[in-house]
């Protein structure tokens, strides 16, 4: 709204109403702020440099406790920029993570540590459905006949995380979590753990 000139002396008054016209932009735009207040006057607010205007479809990462994704949804993870928050914390952490076929319950225990990390090894399971594990390449192929046929059954995979470790933990500590949670969930029994 124009402010009319008004001396000194007196009180400057605005009467303020949200409008429609840049709604689609709430809540996304980013700022460079430096210094430690957290207001700024109008004037030295017009001075701030914009970083970006964040993606309003960002897909917020929920927590170590709370992963749980689809294949589908892993496979989302992995491409689209959406998910960067998610790439970032995955990136950061060794763990143990839980594959469930929801067809049938069955589940595979398995671990990412040293330089792979959880989002390395989950890339892989992206790419192929099965990341090379041995029960899980057997339900990626159909070798009822004379040659394997891949199948989709990666559909059905649920991804979650068990356990995560700091990167510097050692691959001793993971293999002994990675072991537990195999004998506590008797995943080598009655999942699809093979060692």
């Amino acid at each position: 709204m124009p402010a009319k000139y008004i001396a000194p002396t007196q009180k400057v008054h605005f009467d303020l109403r949200p409008s429609g016209f840049l709604s689609a932009l709430a809540d996304r735009l980013v700022v460079e702020w430096a210094g430690r207040s957290w207001f700024r006057y109008g004037v030295s607010s017009a001075n701030l440099c914009v970083l970006e205007i964040a993606d309003r479809d960002r897909v917020p990462f929920p927590g170590f406790d709370s992963v749980r994704l689809t294949f589908r949804e892993l496979q989302a993870m992995v491409e689209d920029g959406r998910y960067a928050e998610w790439l970032v914390a995955l990136k950061a952490v060794q763990g143990i993570y839980l594959i469930t076929d929801s067809t049938n319950g069955k589940q595979y225990v398995g671990k990412a540590d040293g330089a792979e990390r959880i989002l390395g090894r989950w890339t892989s399971y992206a790419k192929d459905g099965h990341g090379g594990n041995k029960a899980l390449r057997e339900l990626a192929y159909d070798s009822t006949g004379e040659d394997p046929v891949k199948t989709d059954h990666a559909r059905h995979f649920v991804f979650s995380l068990l356990r995560v470790f700091g990167p510097s933990t050692s691959s001793t500590v993971v293999d002994a979590a990675e072991s537990h949670y195999k004998e506590a969930l008797m995943t080598r029994a009655f999942g699809l753990n093979r060692n």
